[in-house]
């Protein structure tokens, strides 16, 4: 089965993994990432490995993350009705239920955009909902996101001055999610 892969990754990554047991190879092959090399707005991509979770995300139209300061954080962002504008989702509202998360099977190819896009009024936060720390993970410090409410950590580890793998360390779950994040400051939050 052919996994999909960023557009903007084929220059990245030479070998796409797409096992858990080769995106933590990737992962743990890769220099620790210190928070504020984190701060700014970036764009992101499923990295499919057989998690649970892959395609959600895509299909949800997920845009990125913004890391304002260590205390400001917005981890799900979708792109706004201007062209160069993107709004905050509640992660609460994502992953309140991560019992229901963890056992359903995932929509494959199923777009989610468009009930989104209509629900925006309600699924939107003007808050923070995350912060960036230092932590240990796989025997290394490094840059972590880590939700406000929710048992939820993305771990990243640096691919390239403008390019991170993200490993999603959620409670619960035997795998990480993985997916990749990079740098562009060229959309602004509404």
């Amino acid at each position: 089965m052919t996994r999909a892969r960023p557009t903007w990754s084929k220059n990245l990554l030479t070998t796409v993994p797409t096992t858990t047991e080769e995106a933590l190879e990737l992962f743990d092959a890769s220099e620790a990432v210190d928070p504020d090399s984190m701060l700014g707005t970036w764009r992101g991509a499923e990295l499919p490995t057989g998690h649970p979770m892959d395609g959600l995300l895509a299909a949800s139209g997920w845009w990125g993350k913004r890391f304002e300061d260590a205390e400001t954080v917005h981890p799900l962002l979708f792109p706004g009705p201007g062209p160069t504008s993107l709004w905050a989702f509640d992660p609460v509202k994502a992953f309140g239920g991560l019992g229901a998360v963890r056992a359903l099977p995932m929509p494959k190819g199923l777009p989610l955009v468009g009930p989104i896009a209509v629900l925006r009024p309600i699924l939107r936060t003007r808050s923070a909902a995350a912060r960036l720390r230092t932590t240990r993970y796989r025997g290394v410090d490094t840059a972590t996101m880590v939700y406000d409410r929710l048992p939820i950590h993305d771990v990243f580890r640096r691919l390239s001055d403008d390019t991170v793998i993200g490993a999603m360390d959620m409670r619960g779950s035997r795998r990480p999610y993985f997916f990749v994040l990079r740098r562009d400051d060229s959309r602004r939050l509404e």
